[in-house]
């Protein structure tokens, strides 16, 4: 009940007001949020790299609803893989792009406008020498942005898909995705979706990526394990040596200030582990479903507040 009342206020935009009208410590935002700026998220992913890590960067944004938005988010895309590169980082930093902020939900046009201006971040990538994936976001974008995927991986073929094991279809997914080169981010889902479309129950979600994952540890493709759950990563470790196959050959991927021990112990094993860094200013419903996915973290939220009122 607290996740889906929290799924729900992730999209008010009431709340967002409100609780953007407290006084918020930088140090509770910062736990989860690189910074706002592109220097920021550069700043971190140097030092996410110099811990032997991996990184994944999300410019915060969703929604968009004017065509200087997407433009803005496209540019800011831009910006950052040239300062990645600056900085020596492409080999160790990728971006995770959302279509709905490159402009997929604009009227008219906007499918094709999100896949153009995808197109010419996954072309500074390649070029760079990194590489793009798509995130996952509510179930009626899912067929538009795997629509958008295949059109990518035309000209880009390291284009990387996010899958959401929540989702009724996700099996069927994995299985069409599976394939050589293919590189497929499996996460739990952090959207508020209907029964009709998701399963509700930890116990169905955890079954289903337990199903999905297997999909993808037995195919040809480049599995990248999303999940802060010590069970699933125990199960993934179990699901690659069942398929032979070497580390490096799948990932683990796990959110910025989420089990940071846990990330650093994975890589001294050897294991290749990315860690998903957002930055920008729009974080607030990023910040409220990272409480939906891990509700005691509410409390450090919520005590924050107050101490720093």
């Amino acid at each position: 009940m607290i996740r889906r009342a929290l799924l729900s206020l992730s999209g008010s935009e009431r709340a967002k007001a409100m609780v953007s009208g407290f006084p918020v410590s930088r140090g509770v935002v910062a736990r989860y949020v690189a910074g706002e700026q592109t220097e920021d998220a550069v700043r971190v992913s140097g030092e996410i790299a110099a811990a032997g890590l991996h990184v994944t960067i999300d410019f915060l944004g969703e929604d968009t609803v004017e065509p200087a938005q997407a433009d803005a988010t496209r540019d800011a895309y831009l910006t950052l893989l040239r300062r990645l590169s600056d900085a020596g980082l492409t080999s160790d930093a990728e971006v995770s792009v959302k279509l709905s902020a490159m402009g997929q939900a604009l009227p008219g046009d906007g499918d094709k406008i999100a896949l153009e201006n995808a197109r010419q971040v996954c072309a500074a990538a390649h070029e760079l020498g990194t590489t793009v994936t798509l995130d996952a976001e509510d179930h009626t974008t899912t067929d538009g942005t795997l629509e958008a995927l295949v059109e990518l991986r035309r000209d880009f073929s390291a284009t990387g898909a996010v899958v959401q094991a929540y989702l009724h279809r996700t099996e069927g997914d994995c299985r069409d995705l599976a394939g050589e080169g293919s590189r497929v981010r499996l996460c739990k889902g952090a959207y508020d979706e209907p029964e009709s479309v998701a399963f509700r129950s930890r116990a169905e979600v955890d079954s289903s990526y337990v199903r999905c994952l297997k999909v993808l540890m037995a195919g040809q493709g480049y599995p990248m394990v999303a999940t802060h759950d010590p069970r699933l990563v125990e199960i993934a470790g179990a699901l690659a040596i069942r398929h032979d196959r070497a580390k490096g050959s799948y990932e683990y991927q796990m959110l910025y200030g989420v089990r940071p021990s846990e990330q650093r112990r994975l890589a001294a094993t050897g294991e290749l582990v990315r860690v998903y860094l957002p930055y920008g200013d729009q974080w607030y419903g990023y910040l409220v479903r990272r409480m939906a996915e891990r509700p005691q973290n509410l409390g450090l939220f919520l005590r924050s507040l107050v101490s720093a009122g």
